[in-house]
């Protein structure tokens, strides 16, 4: 028999580690090809790993709750081959024992002539509650930056380690700042420090006979993040506009069964409405936009994203890619897979990854309209209210008519920093447009 690491695969741009849930094998439960053998957890989706071959699991690497490296070996197995060998794999990155090892050793006495000039030297000393990696902390030391100093930088590393980027990041503030106190006049009056202040703590909730407390999970964590650094980035103005959708729904009435017979698929809203929004996007490319700093990014691809509600009541945002270059036909495959994968947890980083606007269905809870928080880096965000059979008053040759038409509120919440009041409520009128005045005659 022949060993065989099992490595934590790549999880798509930007995600280096995941978290191990659970394992849905035991050490010694022999799996099969492309079985699912643990699930785990980024920053971005919950998934799977499959296993590549067919063997038994001899040893678990990572337990429940522990945090893995793409690429890393999770797990141990024993696969068919020769006894002691150790199967083709994708190659393990190094890690700091193995690059250790492949440096030259040196003698006692070279490694004693190499520690004079820093013996020599007054190196700050940190004590053992902080975390400092050996690069961070010799910055540290040559820049003379205290141990209070460290503790007031936010970490952005793993479990909120200083990283090198933060270090340099807070010694150029500092070192901004310093010239400026150096030109003081000696005999000015001595200014009040101005620091920024402090982010508001909430109060204790006090809890009462019978209160449940429910620990947030993982994703409403990262979801109650996301929302609250939104509403901090970007001020948000929404603007609402109400559709007459008739056309839309007699065109979907007269195709969902024979779509459904054709292709095996549901044809719902969502690829039409998805469709007037690409419509708009390429009359207002602003829209489809990031900010950096003072630069607006402006996106050459047109990626969806489709806020969709989990079964366990979080949301997660899958992307439909190159959304312009698809047809209704291939938008409605495409939403259904995604949408269907995000419900069952087959989901990949990747998927979710990459929106550059996004489109939120609240309709689908009964309600007529809502004001979404823009998910960053985006600029907009467009949600649709329930589609309603009402009367309205119609322009005819012969005057003004009553008659019952389907109706639908749509919001629109975008960053006022890049799209002021103009942008954000054309384009709203434009996918506004588009629908009103869908055509009975599209293709599917």
């Amino acid at each position: 028999m022949a060993e065989y690491k099992l490595i934590l695969p790549s999880m798509g741009e930007g995600v280096m580690e995941a978290t191990i849930i659970s394992w849905l094998y035991a050490e010694g439960d022999t799996v099969n090809e492309d079985d699912s053998v643990v699930e785990i957890a980024t920053d971005k989706v919950d998934s799977d790993v499959p296993t590549p071959v067919s063997g038994k699991i001899v040893k678990i690497l990572k337990q429940k709750d522990e945090v893995a490296k793409i690429g890393e070996a999770i797990a141990i197995m024993e696969i068919a081959g020769e006894g002691g060998a150790v199967a083709d794999q994708p190659q393990e990155p190094k890690t700091a024992e193995d690059v250790q090892t492949d440096i030259p050793q040196l003698s006692d006495e070279e490694v004693k002539e190499l520690e004079k000039p820093l013996s020599a030297t007054n190196k700050t000393e940190f004590s053992g509650d902080i975390y400092l990696s050996p690069l961070v902390k010799s910055i540290a030391q040559e820049e003379n930056i205290s141990e209070a100093e460290l503790k007031s930088i936010k970490g952005t590393g793993l479990e909120g380690r200083i990283t090198k980027e933060n270090i340099l990041a807070y010694l150029e503030n500092r070192n901004v700042s310093a010239p400026a106190q150096a030109a003081a006049p000696q005999s000015a009056p001595a200014q009040v420090a101005q620091t920024p202040a402090p982010a508001p703590v909430s109060a204790p909730v006090p809890v009462g006979q019978g209160d449940e407390v429910i620990q947030m999970d993982r994703v409403r964590k990262i979801i109650a993040d996301a929302m609250v650094n939104s509403k901090r980035i970007s001020p948000h103005v929404t603007s609402f506009i109400e559709t007459d959708v008739t056309n839309v729904v007699k065109w979907r009435t007269k195709h969902k069964d024979i779509f459904e017979k054709r292709e095996g698929e549901k044809l719902t809203y969502m690829p039409i409405f998805v469709k007037a929004i690409v419509k708009a996007i390429q009359d207002f490319p602003l829209i489809n936009v990031s900010v950096d700093g003072d630069k607006i990014i402006k996106k050459k691809n047109i990626n969806i994203g489709m806020a969709t509600a989990l079964p366990d009541g979080n949301l997660i945002v899958p992307v439909i890619k190159n959304a312009d270059q698809l047809s209704l036909s291939g938008l409605a495959k495409t939403i259904n897979d995604l949408a269907y994968r995000a419900r069952n947890k087959k989901l990949r980083p990747e998927d979710t990854q990459g929106a550059t606007y996004t489109i939120s269905n609240v309709g689908g809870f009964g309600n007529l309209m809502g004001t979404p928080i823009i998910p960053q880096p985006q600029v907009a965000i467009l949600a649709v209210g329930a589609i309603v059979k009402k009367p309205a008053v119609l322009e005819t040759k012969d005057g003004d008519v009553i008659a019952i038409r389907s109706l639908m509120f749509m919001s629109h919440s975008y960053d006022h920093r890049v799209v002021d009041g103009s942008l954000g409520g054309i384009f709203l009128k434009h996918v506004h447009d588009y629908l009103q005045n869908w055509d009975l005659n599209t293709e599917i």
